[in-house]
């Protein structure tokens, strides 16, 4: 099966014109060209991001490096420097929480790119810029693993007792994102509902894993039959053959994702110019012949079903709270 990368090169050998990022001036591209690169650090997948400078490459010449890790050992690494005046980055790609603690700190300047306005207006951060992707927590499921009546057709199926000991999911005492979930369950349930979810979901004995990947993996397997992961994993697993489905629920928890450029970026121009790039129609696309939920105008996953979702953003956590919810979870699902 070929790379999710080799796939989108093989789409960006179709003809590209040579025009630059809609509204972006040719003062800024040659100003960029003498930086001679852009620097990103990001938790975004690597695929989708080498796809990406492909692009930016061959369209502009420029070049872009990447380094990639979770987003709160990106936040480690990027404020660690700022910290000791010597900034690595230009932008960085993550997700709201950790976005929003480097805001505080003072790690980002505003930059209002012309491909801003392509974007609604409420997902549009006075401060961060335009939130380019939601990223998606719900159920997928192997439809050969079940019988057709025993499909979820909700997330709140999952406390059922039918479902004991055939469902995986990250450990919410250590997956950062689990515990976001877990905490933000009350924005679709109500606090007293979201608190009983809990408890009985704890009682169906889930299968733990160290984060939502590898739940995708043992339902695309067969292995564990119902996962809690991103839904974008329905799309790609069944792309690689895997009979997966995903739960089609009215509201649906996610995650936003933000790029963002550096305070003290030392390629400020190749910045400037790789974010407008990042947030353009072309990128955007390719992000979402990944499943990706992109939020600019006119763009849906590939993913049936996903206009009629309901996106519900997870609360943010403290440090403190983060602790606090662990803490909670380990009672939960540890008793």
């Amino acid at each position: 099966m070929p790379s999710v990368y080799l796939v989108l090169v093989a789409l960006l050998s179709l003809p590209l014109t040579a025009s630059v990022a809609r509204g972006q001036s040719a003062q800024l591209l040659d100003a960029a060209k003498k930086e001679g690169k852009a620097v990103i650090y990001g938790s975004l997948e690597g695929d989708t991001m080498d796809a990406i400078i492909h692009a930016f490459k061959k369209k502009f010449g420029l070049d872009a490096e990447y380094w990639r890790a979770s987003a709160t050992k990106v936040m480690d690494r990027a404020m660690t420097e700022f910290r000791a005046g010597k900034n690595g980055a230009d932008a960085i790609v993550a997700a709201d929480n950790v976005m929003r603690l480097m805001q505080k700190d003072g790690y980002f300047q505003k930059y209002d790119s012309p491909t801003n306005s392509d974007f609604p207006k409420e997902v549009i951060d006075p401060n961060l810029g335009p939130r380019y992707r939601n990223v998606v927590v719900g159920v997928v499921y192997n439809k050969a693993a079940l019988k057709p009546n025993e499909y979820p057709k909700t997330l709140e199926d999952l406390a059922k007792p039918q479902y004991r000991g055939k469902i995986v999911m990250p450990d919410p005492t250590q997956h950062t994102t689990t515990t976001q979930w877990l905490a933000s369950l009350y924005k679709i349930m109500g606090k007293e509902k979201a608190e009983k979810f809990m408890r009985d979901l704890a009682a169906n004995k889930p299968v733990w894993v160290e984060s939502l990947l590898p739940a995708a993996e043992r339902v695309a397997s067969g292995e564990i039959p119902i996962a809690i992961t991103y839904i974008k994993y329905a799309y790609i697993d069944a792309k690689k053959g895997a009979p997966v489905d995903y739960v089609r629920d009215a509201k649906v928890i996610g995650d936003a994702s933000y790029i963002t450029l550096a305070s003290k970026a030392p390629h400020l121009n190749a910045g400037k110019a790789f974010i407008d790039f990042f947030l353009d129609d072309e990128s955007m696309n390719l992000m979402s012949k990944l499943g990706e939920f992109v939020n600019r105008k006119g763009i849906l996953p590939p993913l049936p079903g996903a206009d009629k979702l309901g996106f519900v953003e997870m609360d943010d956590l403290s440090t403190k709270e983060f602790a606090e919810k662990k803490k909670e979870y380990t009672q939960i699902f540890l008793r």
